[in-house]
């Protein structure tokens, strides 16, 4: 009897100890990010490996490049002193904002779309890449824009992603499927599982620079403005953050970053 009841104390008193620590802890949104980042002196960026021209995983110099990666990199050198300082976590559509969330990650730069929805979960930089969202298929396709997703056409997007929502909105009758990432979509367009694939023409515009076979069509039907993502409440953060954006679009940083990826 004595072991049990001695059992039982030793029980309440841990969980005394957890709720405790739980309390004292503070959560992330509590917490200042901009001071945390410069006391370990690296910024840790949720980034897309798929995504030619913004963000792709160089296989033979295992290192992930593009737009995205560049920006990020600046924006850390100006922040703490060396680009090098900037570490890379990949991210999804789907699971960048939860990754955010949980503290994994200090920063989303991942062709992002500032949303009103979004906006309920997370805080936005200012605008650092105006996108639209067009429709990619192979050459030769009797589909030439919005208007020819008609009853009977299935369009490929990605989960998570604001793409599946507008095209719903702009094409009711059409069959969206959804797969994980990029890639995938893209390999299912191609194995003929769909008719299109939509998504930012940015993206497409890096697929098709590397598939002749296929090609946008139809203009942007939507205005995608992209932005860097935080955790809710990182107002210093945010502000510091737009202050090295604006200071790059001055001194001519910016322009180089951008002719260097998306050309013309």
């Amino acid at each position: 009897m004595k072991k049990v009841y001695r059992g039982l104390l030793m029980l309440m008193m841990l969980s005394f100890v957890f709720l405790l620590g739980a309390c004292g802890a503070k959560s992330i949104s509590e917490s200042n990010v901009l001071d945390i980042i410069k006391e370990k002196d690296k910024m840790i960026w949720g980034v897309k490996y798929d995504t030619k021209l913004f963000g792709l995983m160089n296989i033979e110099k295992r290192e992930v490049e593009g737009f995205d990666i560049d920006i990020a990199k600046e924006i850390t050198k100006r922040l703490l002193g060396d680009e090098k300082k900037a570490e890379f976590v990949e991210v999804t559509s789907k699971t960048r904002i939860p990754l955010l969330k949980n503290g994994n990650i200090d920063a989303i730069i991942a062709t992002m779309t500032i949303s009103d929805e979004r906006k309920k979960q997370v805080d936005f930089s200012d605008v650092y890449f105006d996108a639209g969202q067009s429709l990619l298929v192979k050459k030769g396709s009797d589909i030439k824009s919005i208007d020819d997703l008609k009853a009977g056409k299935i369009v490929l997007a990605v989960k998570g992603s604001t793409s599946a929502v507008n095209v719903r909105k702009k094409a009711p009758d059409v069959t969206v499927l959804e797969l994980e990432n990029y890639a995938e979509a893209f390999t299912a367009l191609q194995s003929g599982q769909g008719d299109a694939m939509t998504t930012d023409n940015s993206i497409l515009l890096g697929m098709a620079s590397e598939n002749p076979d296929y090609e946008l069509v139809g203009g942007n039907f939507t205005e995608e403005p992209y932005g860097i993502a935080f955790n809710k409440g990182q107002t210093d953060l945010v502000n510091e953050v737009n202050r090295l954006l604006s200071d790059m679009k001055k001194d001519g940083t910016y322009d180089k970053i951008y002719k260097k990826w998306i050309k013309d």
